[in-house]
């Protein structure tokens, strides 16, 4: 057996032995865990994982390689992965690399051989907190020091939304959407141009005069990494759009739909990750298996003062999962109606929107 050549260390001193593999760096990243049996190559890829060292609860990771044409984005921003074990031989026809070297080509680090179960009840525990990437040689004392020294950015979303617009679909298709990248799934553009939708992609921070410009149908809010109040640009041009047309957010585009009718968020103590978090939704009385991605949460209390009601509750803790504004036709839930690989319990919420345009 391999001696350990790498480490996770926490801020609170715990220590994480592994062997490195992807790409050789050493980082100061947010440690969170994931619950998903399948789909580590759509979590690699997905923007929302920017600085975060993702800890899989499922053990081997890497089985299946990586398909090209199961990326969430081109190139991914994910600050780590960290894994029990990790196979680099993938048994897939449909693999075109492993996912070892995909991570080394993007300059991700990864660990495998770690007590994921130990590090995943601390998470649970302590909630999610600044740990460190390094050699196993390090020592402590000096790994804590670089813990201490670090600031977590809070520049995500400007790193991973498109620099400029672009355009997805059929342009004689019937419903023009535009919607705004704050990090978004490539899986959400698929989603909606399979149902007639002509999407027009433009950065986060692009202003409310421009979007009207361009005159959508309707309005689209993506997932992406980090803080909602971080993009008070994103949250001022949406205050602006109410009313104009339909608005549909997930994930972050929930969060900053709700900042905009003036509600609250907060920070979650270790975040909702996996594809197996229940969820009713209020308006049928049915429970859907959903797949989510987020660190922060709408404040129920501060809902009483908006024109918002709650649509979708957690079944696991009771948070907001889904808001909407009946008068403005504006809705959003806070976990992924396109998850991919799955589950696509939710995948009605498109149709939901595309039905809100025609009327």
């Amino acid at each position: 057996m391999q001696a350990p050549d790498k480490k996770i260390v926490t801020e609170d001193g715990q220590e994480y032995c592994g062997r490195g593999f992807g790409a050789d760096c050493e980082r100061v990243l947010e440690v969170v865990f994931n619950t998903s049996m399948v789909g580590y190559q759509e979590i690699l890829s997905d923007p929302s994982y920017t600085d975060q060292a993702v800890v899989m609860t499922y053990p081997l990771i890497g089985n299946y390689g990586m398909a090209d044409d199961d990326y969430e984005t081109q190139r991914p921003t994910i600050g780590a992965l960290i894994v029990h074990e990790y196979n680099d031989e993938p048994s897939n026809f449909r693999s075109a690399a492993s996912l070892g070297t995909v991570m080394r080509r993007f300059g991700i680090p990864g660990v495998t051989g770690v007590d994921t179960r130990k590090l995943n009840r601390s998470i649970r525990d302590l909630g999610s907190r600044k740990v460190l990437l390094t050699d196993a040689a390090t020592p402590l004392e000096a790994a804590l020091e670089r813990l201490r020294r670090a600031t977590l950015p809070k520049d995500a979303v400007s790193r991973v939304s498109c620099k400029t617009a672009y355009e997805a679909g059929d342009s004689a298709a019937p419903w023009h959407v535009v919607a705004i990248d704050c990090g978004m799934k490539q899986n959400i553009v698929r989603s909606l141009t399979a149902r007639g939708c002509f999407v027009t992609v433009v950065p986060w921070n692009t202003p409310a005069d421009v979007i009207r410009s361009l005159r959508p149908d309707g309005v689209f809010l993506s997932n992406g990494p980090g803080d909602p109040t971080d993009v008070p640009e994103t949250v001022a041009a949406v205050k602006e759009l109410r009313g104009f047309c339909p608005i549909f957010g997930i994930c972050l585009g929930h969060q900053i739909l709700s900042l905009a009718y003036g509600a609250e968020t907060y920070k979650l103590k270790f975040g909702h990750r996996g594809g197996n978090h229940p969820v009713k939704d209020l308006s049928t009385g049915k429970i859907e298996i959903t797949s989510q991605n987020h660190s922060y949460a709408v404040d129920e209390s501060s809902l009483q003062n908006t024109p918002l009601t709650v649509t979708h509750v957690n079944l696991l803790d009771g948070t907001v999962e889904g808001v909407a504004c009946e008068k403005d036709r504006a809705f959003s839930v806070q976990y992924h109606p396109e998850a991919a690989p799955g589950p696509r319990d939710s995948a009605y919420l498109f149709d939901r929107f595309i039905t809100v345009m025609k009327e």
